[in-house]
């Protein structure tokens, strides 16, 4: 969110007694000075906003949060420099978990702070609307990412100034009703699109109304409710044919969402902004940061180590494995980006069991790929030479026979197709190739097609420092995904095909396609209700929304976890159980709490 016309920074990781209320802590460690009567003026209730939109960039983006999001899934495994414990759950418990925990406690106190005392300030009336509204949204907000991941959390909605040490959980229906009645009145009250001072992609009507949809959802799975998914489905089609009023649609073309100068445009719904402003002070220009609080560094999560294992002279040893040999045939740079290697798609090709011969990453998500050109938008699997490397006929294990030099911008360096080549890597065929090619059979998580979405070329030669680009929390394609799970579930399977085949043939159409083949594009895309299960949805999921951390969230809504985790994920499967459906309580909550009761850990940790 952009704030216009604002030139303070406000500290608002005070009073973080919300629930974790702990006198020592705050003894030790004081950290803000706001009192009630902050609230009761319209620089305090902004601010405290503020703070809360600026808090939010702290978790999203982050490396701890991309991992709780998304590793550990049918989509994820591993990378190279990864953690192995959130992605393959062996070992996590307590206290490796839990970050975002005190932030979000934090800021629902913050935001209690301005409900309670800000209907006293000295706006105009719509004005003060619109500030409570933003704060309603975001408490409804943070409780729902709180009650998905952890279950029942404490329930406050009165600002806290007392420490204490005792604390206790509500109950999930509890703080359903909360954020249902929060983000409801978020909705009405929230202008259709933003308004001074709340610009760029902060909360609006139909953000409040798309959030209120996927919790009425969530609560459906886990109550079976048929009253919520027709509720969840409503709004969605209420969102959808009010789009011209909200200034939101699909581009027609599924890449052009991740083309940065389209980040604020009209298929971005919610965003963490992270934009390089001075007042933020996260990192220095030029200072190569490599991680911390509020820096987003996503594009490079799901990045293959391509200067370092690009080898011009790499070989498939007697195992059919690719080994890196020879001088690299590409430098890091800032369109490729940096590469941490903390995850990537997964590969894995199942010898025994129901997926023999088949890998999740092409085979289960990324199929009909002539047709469907999410995968072709998504990843990186051609890299052309940004650094000219002569090659000697007689270098070691050079087997093409030929010296030659790659020419940088002309070249491909790496050619990663999603189908096997014979000869690879150093022939396509017969014919020799200048640089190298790897098939699906060579793949690992060293070396993989990298995710392309997020990445960042505008930092030019500071390509080492995080990514400004916003990052993004919702898109105005999964309206049109929730409303087809909805419908899935309240049994009508024709608007669940109708919402879902919007999605799919907006993914058919290419740019370089002429009319016609996009017409047949759009045909051997389409789908009939007797297609829609579970399955092709959470499929469905995958492709629409590969790397966006949305898939832990999904699977644990749909309650798919564990069978989508055995399925397809050899790392984790062996490891996950029924209680992984909910993360750890972190320790350092159960240990604050002294007084009165014990604070309890969610079964299993």
């Amino acid at each position: 969110m952009k704030f216009k016309h604002i030139k303070y920074t406000l500290v608002f990781a005070a009073l973080a007694l919300i629930n974790t209320g702990c006198n020592k802590i705050l003894e030790e460690h004081p950290q803000s000075q706001v009192v009630p009567s902050f609230f009761t003026s319209s620089a305090g209730v902004l601010g405290g906003i503020a703070g809360v939109y600026n808090d939010i960039r702290s978790q999203w983006g982050t490396e701890g949060f991309t991992n709780e999001m998304q590793a550990g899934t049918d989509e994820l495994l591993l990378g190279q420099s990864g953690s192995s414990i959130i992605c393959t759950y062996n070992g996590l418990n307590s206290t490796n978990f839990g970050a975002a925990w005190g932030t979000a406690f934090q800021d629902i106190n913050t935001l209690n702070g301005v409900l309670q005392y800000g209907q006293t300030i000295a706006v105009d009336s719509v004005t003060k609307k619109q500030y409570l509204a933003q704060a309603k949204f975001l408490r409804g907000f943070w409780y729902f990412y709180l009650v998905q991941t952890f279950g029942a959390v404490p329930y406050h909605t009165t600002f806290i100034t007392v420490p204490s040490q005792a604390d206790s959980r509500s109950t999930v229906d509890s703080i359903y009703a909360l954020i249902i009645s929060d983000l409801t009145s978020a909705a009405n009250d929230l202008p259709n699109t933003a308004t001074a001072p709340f610009l760029g992609k902060a909360a609006t009507k139909p953000v409040a109304q798309y959030y209120l949809a996927k919790a009425y959802l969530t609560r459906g799975w886990l109550t079976n409710s048929a009253s919520d998914f027709t509720q969840a489905a409503a709004i969605c089609a209420d969102i959808i044919s009010k789009k011209a009023t909200y200034g939101l649609d699909l581009w027609q073309d599924y890449g052009d969402a991740f083309v940065p100068a389209n980040d604020y445009g009209k298929e971005t719904m919610f965003v963490s902004d992270h934009v390089l402003d001075p007042k933020y002070g996260y990192y220095t220009v030029g200072g190569a940061a490599s991680g911390g609080a509020a820096q987003n560094l996503s594009p490079w999560f799901t990045n293959w180590n391509y200067p370092n294992n690009s080898g011009i002279n790499s070989f498939k040893n007697g195992s059919g494995a690719f080994v890196n040999s020879g001088t690299s045939g590409m430098i890091r740079d800032s369109y490729y980006g940096r590469p941490y290697v903390r995850l990537c798609p997964n590969y894995f090709k199942w010898k025994t069991g129901p997926n023999t011969g088949k890998t999740f990453f092409l085979d289960q998500a990324f199929t009909n790929r002539n047709f469907d050109s999410r995968f072709a938008n998504s990843f990186y699997t051609v890299y052309i030479s940004n650094t000219s490397v002569t090659n000697s006929a007689t270098a070691a294990n050079n087997s093409r026979g030929i010296g030659y030099t790659t020419v940088i911008g002309q070249d491909t360096a790496v050619w990663l197709p999603d189908f096997e080549v014979p000869g690879a890597p150093q022939f396509n065929g017969s014919v020799p190739f200048k640089g190298i090619i790897v098939p699906p059979s060579m793949w690992s998580n060293a070396i993989f097609p990298a995710l392309k979405k997020y990445m960042d070329p505008s930092r030019g030669a500071n390509f080492n420092d995080p990514s400004t680009r916003p990052y993004v929390l919702a898109r105005f394609s999964d309206v049109y995904m929730i409303a087809a799970e909805a419908y899935f579930k309240a049994g009508d399977l024709v608007n669940a095909a109708a919402m879902i085949n919007v999605v799919r043939q907006r993914a058919a159409y290419r740019k370089t396609n002429t009319p016609a083949q996009n017409a047949a594009a759009v045909a051997a895309m389409t789908i009939a209700p007797t297609d829609v299960t579970l399955d092709f949805i959470l499929d469905e999921r995958s492709r629409e929304f590969f790397g966006e951390s949305l898939r832990w969230q999904d699977l644990v809504r749909t309650r798919s976890l564990v069978n989508r985790v055995k399925a397809w994920n050899p790392e984790a499967a062996p490891y996950i159980q029924d209680f992984h459906m909910l993360r750890p309580i972190p320790q350092t909550q159960i240990d604050r709490v002294t007084e009165g009761p014990p604070f309890t850990q969610n079964p299993g940790y």
